[in-house]
């Protein structure tokens, strides 16, 4: 049973005045349910396109599934993308998800009208579904491609900033010292920097000063502090560098491997703020094509429904193309409204030939046992959801 979580698109026979069925099945809407309003339904009006053969009608019959498919889930990244450069804020990301600026229930509802100036009538169903598919697959692409570029620099920007963050064991500490704190030039000195958990400030203090044989007495300075490490400076000669390290390794002193250099802080300094520009400029981008593409790819997917809804009526009710289509956003209605066409729901046949109903086996026997709807309807499912 479909959800009435989606929009759908229907179409039947029409037998009569097409504005009496709507206002038909709006006022049993509207009777079922008070929370239902009468703007949840309307008419679609679908294209007198070009029918072709029956063997092309079945085909893309067959085809068509594959390409909902695909425009689906294309709509749907977008849809994805958007939400997560919104940080998921459904407020921000409904200011997003429009149709021509519009929302989309707008778009369907009232603004839909088949885009002449784009997919002419005039050319074949399987043309148009070509070009719908060359255009969706062009957006999937610039998609992809604009997506890979961000999250290249979005990656780098974060590891830069990662950084930053941590304790004095781990995070970089290009803005936690300064040139005071280190020996410069010096021939036979040199300034380590050791990371001490708080819990062993007492062993450093007693300790340092014998950790190897040539370390500078009372040279141990504070030079910064959070809840875990105290950093420490300690000025050593050069020959029992690696003696020191060792033990101050074999005590749990963790000894930071940085040396300072004001050049190479400042370039630091400019490759994040560079990276964090870029990212913005590119989140910027983003946001802005995914926006557009939103509306384009849903547009797009709306004409692939039609054209489905259209082929697949012919299928079902033949020829002369005489049909209404409607548009709604409660399903449960449709199913009791349109019983009287349940007698030939349960199989395939199309009139092609003076009115009568041609079965077809063989190859298209698996296509007929299909199981039906007393009307032909697609989804349109609510992808912001």
């Amino acid at each position: 049973m479909p959800s009435d979580q989606s929009t759908w698109i229907i179409s039947a026979p029409l037998n009569g005045d097409s504005e009496g069925i709507v206002q038909e099945l709006t006022t049993k809407l509207v009777q079922q349910s008070k929370s239902i309003s009468a703007n949840s339904i309307a008419e679609l009006g679908i294209p007198s396109f070009k029918t072709g053969t029956l063997d092309s009608l079945i085909a893309l019959s067959e085809d068509l599934p594959k390409q909902d498919t695909f425009f689906t889930n294309t709509v749907a990244k977008v849809v994805d993308t958007l939400r997560n450069l919104l940080n998921n804020d459904p407020s921000k990301l409904s200011q997003h998800i429009l149709v021509n600026e519009s929302s989309i229930e707008s778009y369907l509802l009232g603004q839909w009208r088949w885009n002449e100036s784009r997919y002419g009538v005039q050319k074949g169903l399987r043309d148009m579904v070509d070009t719908l598919n060359k255009e969706m697959t062009s957006i999937d692409n610039a998609m992809r491609a604009k997506l890979t570029n961000y999250n290249l620099v979005k990656g780098s920007l974060v590891q830069m900033q990662r950084k930053k963050t941590g304790n004095l064991s781990v995070r970089s500490l290009a803005d936690v010292v300064s040139k005071e704190n280190f020996i410069q030039d010096s021939e036979y000195l040199e300034t380590l920097l050791a990371a001490v958990p708080k819990n062993l400030v007492k062993d450093w203090h007693a300790k340092y000063e014998r950790l190897a044989n040539m370390v500078v007495p009372r040279s141990s300075n504070v030079v910064a502090s959070d809840d875990e490490y105290t950093l420490f400076s300690v000025v050593i000669f050069r020959r029992v560098h690696d003696e020191f390290i060792q033990q101050c390794r074999e005590n749990k002193f963790t000894i930071r491997d940085f040396i300072f250099s004001e050049e190479e802080i400042a370039k630091q300094r400019q490759e994040l703020d560079t990276a964090d520009v870029t990212e913005r400029e590119l989140w910027t981008e983003l946001l802005h094509l995914s926006r557009t593409n939103f509306s384009e790819s849903f547009q797009i997917l709306v004409h692939l429904k039609v054209i489905r809804l259209f082929v697949e009526s012919v299928l079902r009710y033949g020829l002369p193309a005489n049909y209404i289509g409607i548009v709604i956003q409660t399903f449960s209605i449709l199913q009791s409204h349109f019983s009287y066409l349940g007698s030939g729901s349960h199989s395939r046949g199309t009139k092609l030939k003076g009115g009568d109903t041609e079965e077809f086996v063989g190859e298209y026997q698996t296509l007929m046992e299909q199981e039906f709807y007393d009307f032909v309807l697609y989804e349109v499912p609510w992808v912001t959801q």
